[in-house]
This record gives C-alpha cells, structure tokens and sequence, in this order.
C-alpha cells in the first residue's frame, strides 16, 4: 500500500508575523517556522495506517528551502521518502496553483492508495487545497475527517460537524482531509532524526512537474494585494462605574453605536 502525505510548513503561531513590503506576502525569513500542527496529525495519522498495513509512506511539500526541515521531521517520525517541490515562481501560490501543483507531485507517486492531509493549515485557512488536489487527481474526498478506518479497499471515515456526526466512505484510491482530533503526533525519536538524514527527499520544479511549462502563461495568482497597513493599536474603552445608572449608561452607549 502507498500513502502520500502533503504537509506544509508555516509560521509559528506563537511568534511575530509580518508581511513583506514588496508583495505583502507572509515574511516567511524573518519568522519561525514549524510543520503546521494539522499537517502533524496527518502525517501521524499516515504513519499509524503504516505500521498497521505495511504501507510506503512518502510526505510531499512545496515551499522554499527551508520546507526540507518540515519533510525531514516526517522522515524522522517513520515516513520512507519525500518530495521537495522547491521553485522561486511559486512564491505566493494561491489555493488553485498551490492544489495543482501538488496534484502533479502525487502523480509522480506510483500506485497511490491514500493521499492524507490537513483540512487547513495554520497560515491561509482556505480548507480548500485537500478537496481541490483530490478533483484533479479525481478521487472521492473525505474531509475533515476526526477517525478513520481501512478495511479491503474502502476507507471509513468519521466526521464532526456543526449539527451532528457523519460516516462517510469510499473506494481506495482516495483522498482524506483531518482535523486536529484524528490524534495525538508522536515525538521523533533520537534514532529516527538521524535514520531522517538519509532517507531520500526529491527536489522537484515546475519543470519537473509540468515539462515545458510557460513561465508567462502559468498563472501563479489569480489575485494581488496592493496595499497593507498594520493593524491599529487598541484605543483604551470607557469605563462605566455603576452608581445606580450603569445599565442605562450602557444602553446609551450601545444605542449610539446603532448596535440596538
């Protein structure tokens, strides 16, 4: 059985971010960037299939240099290979590119039984990519998926949803997106970080991906933010002290903002 597992590193939600001022994209040199914690479980969640079925799994990921560091960690907790899609003409992807050019990368893979994923990641939560990529490939999607089940050629899957909880299922080859409840990721071992290092990872371009590809017709953006100003700093609020008239003090306040 092949899995492959897409995964993308990000800022750290915890740190500082900022956009850079020439395309006020996310400054991702100037940040810390982890594996996105969604991603994580993803990828836990392919290596637990892994140990069950005797499974290949092979994590792909696009993004600049640095991204071999969120490859490596997946290597390091028990993935057999990886896919670097590494190419300056992809910076700032919007979900349609960033979807297709995975897709081309999971094409790559022979035999492909299951693609997991994250139903989002940490930085653009557009929950879009996973169900784009699993069209292009044309396979059934099972998305934000909490538990999950293989058995003879079907996946079973669980989700959460607002008004209740919903069994899907499908035949394999498919598609699955979880959430940050399908698990809990395991730490990588000392002897997994350095099995990591020689694990093979291919750094693959948009050559590689689409050979002949034209730079001035392959669209990598169908939108462009043309302006961004930081955000204002807090105004201090009004404070009421109730000396017997606080609530109609509070009306007021709310009755001239038109919020009543």
């Amino acid at each position: 059985m092949n899995i492959v597992v897409l995964v993308k590193q990000v800022p750290d939600t915890a740190a500082e971010r900022a956009l850079s001022e020439g395309d006020h994209t996310l400054d991702r040199e100037n940040t810390d960037l982890v594996l996105d914690e969604i991603n994580e479980r993803a990828a836990e969640e392919a290596l637990t299939l892994k140990e069950a079925t005797d499974a290949e799994v092979t994590v792909v990921s696009m993004g600049p240099d640095s991204a071999l560091d969120a490859i490596r960690k997946v290597l390091a907790m028990g993935a057999d290979r990886g896919i670097h899609i590494c190419d300056d003409r992809l910076q700032g992807a919007d979900v349609v590119t960033t979807a297709r050019v995975l897709a081309a990368a999971v094409r790559t893979v022979a035999d492909v039984d299951l693609v997991l994923a994250g139903n989002a990641t940490t930085d653009g939560q557009a929950s879009a990519v996973p169900a784009v990529v699993a069209d292009l490939l044309g396979l059934p999607q099972l998305t934000h998926v909490r538990e999950l089940d293989l058995d003879t050629g079907r996946v079973r899957a669980e989700r959460e949803t607002e008004s209740g909880e919903t069994t899907l299922e499908a035949p394999l080859p498919a598609l699955v997106s979880v959430t940050e409840k399908i698990n809990e990721p395991r730490y990588p071992s000392f002897k997994g970080i350095m099995a990591a290092k020689k694990k093979p990872v291919a750094t693959v371009d948009l050559d590689d991906l689409f050979p002949g590809v034209d730079d001035t017709a392959f669209l990598v953006s169908r939108t462009r933010v043309v302006e961004a100003v930081p955000r204002p700093a807090r105004a201090a609020g009004i404070r009421v002290t109730d000396d017997g008239s606080a609530g109609r003090q509070l009306a007021d306040h709310l009755i001239a903002r038109k919020l009543v």
